[in-house]
């Protein structure tokens, strides 16, 4: 099965490789070799899906060795590494041929393709890998990929830009996981998962709250939870196909991930913690996105509340359920994100949801995916959304009733904000010339959504899931399962889709050029308009205070550090020639000022020596 894994895993790397040294020219022969390459990545991944029925394994080789200590390279296959594997492979094949239409008449389809290669590798190499430093190597890779791929259209400020704000983000939060690493290896003398599981069974006692924290800060960061969540919807500069693999699929998924790897290490304080924010960022997030007008920013503060619903899972204790509503989302938004790159594909590239209108006429197949995504995320009975979203807040409802409160209100939210999407978008008459002459798109953008709407609809059916991939989440949908109150949380979760579905259809169903809340609601509006001043209180502390510290801390560097302990007598020397440098101007008075001072300096020290 290692030759599998090592398939699955150098596919993606030689297809980068060939297309970005050999193909930079050759776009349309790189699209067809990267296309081509995620087909084979998701054949492989079958094979080691259903190939390998439910018996996990291990394999790992040392890859170099410094005294005792040694690094080892080597796959981790289980239950949740089988799960995101179908995710990334499958999800990310259709991206890829999505991509093949959307990006037809991009001049840079050969850099786009590879970077989608890139991505692919890293991603493939979080989710096989064994232990916490591959995970780090990868984790690393992934935010490489992602800053190429959201910088895709570099010429534009916005892109680069948000580019940068995103590289810089992760690498806090990366920060952090590399202090959780060392501290993991320090209190447990290995970084190998299977290792590190089994010493924390046999002495819980070496667990520790601070290691925990620090830890997550690698998904704080990746998955764009508080306070690193500001870099996810200026993400959304990148091409459309990006945002769905990368923000709404696989990358941000990646913390998720990452948490349920490490799950036996966290202690309850840690947990506690992370249900409340995840919980909290789900109704922030859902504040957010009611205000937008741009159709992918309202996706991205989806997805940030939708990752919030499954951090709080995981701190409440069913990390089976976090990565089951991980999959049922990947498909639900993954479709959604397409979609919106099918409006924005057929609208000559506008994304403000107030020049659409009446889009469900113009392109009827769009139209239709694109809603049943939005009945799947709102949590409409017995579409995949449903079964895992309403899991997580039956959990909460029976264990921590304060987050199942936010959880509910963000379920409401969502509901609400997203059929205000759907209804701007394709409901109504055109509000613009662009919406007016759209045409749905070609068969190689349709097709995929298709197959994404079949499993938003049908995804949340586990049962219909091989037992390498089901088995993961079984046990914990089954302690939910035993919980009381069922009957009393469908009632809940129906009302709150109806709810958030009539509010939006009476405040947009046939709006115009304006959103409605803004007049009916002023203040409300532009409190969920500030996103509580984050972007202002950050642009605040690096204006005011970090750049400031960091001119200072150049200075002494050159003054102290290169100068005076570095070059020592000879900086001095070379100080003291600056100083007497700047004295030579070229000027006759100042020639005689300094004349004046040096007499009267030395007849000073003169007087002084004589009088002695």
């Amino acid at each position: 099965m290692e030759k599998i894994a090592f398939c699955i895993l150098l596919l993606p790397l030689l297809s980068a490789l060939v297309t970005l040294l050999f193909m930079r020219r050759k776009g349309n022969v790189a699209s067809l070799l990267s296309v081509a390459t995620s087909g084979g990545i998701l054949f492989f991944a079958l094979i080691l899906i259903l190939g390998s029925g439910v018996e996990d394994f291990a394999w790992d080789t040392t890859w170099f060795k410094i005294a005792e200590w040694e690094l080892r390279f080597g796959f981790l296959v289980d239950g949740p590494a089988r799960l995101l594997l179908f995710v990334v492979a499958f999800v990310g094949c259709l991206i890829h041929i999505f991509s093949l239409g959307y990006m037809s008449d991009d001049l840079a389809k050969s850099r786009y393709f590879g970077g989608l290669s890139i991505f692919m590798f890293s991603m493939l190499g979080i989710t096989l890998a064994d232990n916490l430093i591959m995970i780090f190597i990868f984790w690393e890779l992934v935010g490489f990929s992602s800053y190429l791929l959201i910088a895709h259209y570099f010429s534009s400020k916005e892109a680069a830009q948000a580019s940068k704000k995103a590289f810089i983000a992760n690498r806090i939060g990366d920060f952090g996981f590399l202090i959780g690493i060392v501290l993991t290896f320090w209190t447990f003398g290995t970084v190998n998962l299977v290792e590190l599981s089994d010493l924390a069974e046999f002495d819980p006692e070496l667990l520790s709250t601070i290691l925990c924290l620090a830890l997550a800060c690698g998904f704080i960061g990746k998955s764009a939870q508080f306070p690193l969540h500001v870099w996810l919807p200026d993400a959304m500069a990148g091409p459309t196909p990006v945002s769905a693999l990368i923000h709404a699929a696989t990358m941000v998924a990646a913390g998720i991930f990452l948490l349920v790897r490490i799950d036996f290490l966290f202690t309850n304080e840690a947990s506690n913690l992370l249900a409340v924010l995840g919980a909290s960022m789900g109704l922030y997030a859902g504040f957010c996105a009611l205000v937008q007008r741009d159709i992918k920013k309202i996706l991205a503060y989806s997805t940030l509340s939708q990752l919030g619903y499954m951090a709080a899972a995981f701190g409440m204790g069913v990390p089976g359920i976090a990565l089951f509503h991980l999959m049922t989302h990947a498909f639900f938004k993954a479709l959604m994100f397409l979609g919106s790159g099918s409006v924005i594909h057929a609208c000559h590239h506008e994304q403000d949801i107030f020049n659409y209108g009446g889009l469900r006429k113009k392109m009827p197949f769009t139209g239709i995916t694109f809603l049943v995504g939005v009945l799947a995320i709102s949590g409409v009975n017995f579409l995949s959304g449903y079964f895992s979203k309403d899991a997580i807040l039956l959990v909460a409802y029976n264990l921590n009733p304060p987050v199942f409160v936010i959880l509910y209100l963000g379920a409401i939210l969502t509901a609400l904000y997203m059929f205000r999407l759907y209804f701007i978008t394709f409901e109504g008459m055109p509000r613009s010339s662009d919406a007016d002459a759209a045409r749905e798109s070609p068969s190689i953008m349709t097709i995929p959504l298709l197959i994404l709407a079949v499993f938003s609809i049908f995804g949340g059916y586990h049962s219909l899931y091989p037992q390498s991939i089901a088995g993961v989440i079984i046990d914990d949908l089954e302690f939910a399962a035993q919980l009381p109150n069922h009957l009393w949380m469908i009632v809940l979760g129906t009302f709150a889709w109806l709810a958030g579905g009539l509010g939006a259809k009476y405040l947009y169903f046939d709006s115009k050029r304006t959103d409605p809340l803004e007049s009916k609601a002023p203040s409300f509006f532009k409190l969920c308009s500030s996103k509580l001043f984050f972007d202002e209180i950050y642009g605040f502390y690096i204006q005011r205070i970090q750049d400031p510290f960091a001119r200072f801390l150049e200075v002494l560097e050159l003054l102290l550090i290169s100068g005076l302990l570095v070059k020592g007598s000879a900086g001095v020397a070379g100080m003291m020639a600056l100083i007497s440098k700047a004295c030579y101007v070229g000027r006759i008075h100042a020639y005689g000022f300094w004349f004046v001072v040096g007499t009267l300096g030395f007849l000073f020290y003169a007087s002084g020596f004589l009088g002695n």
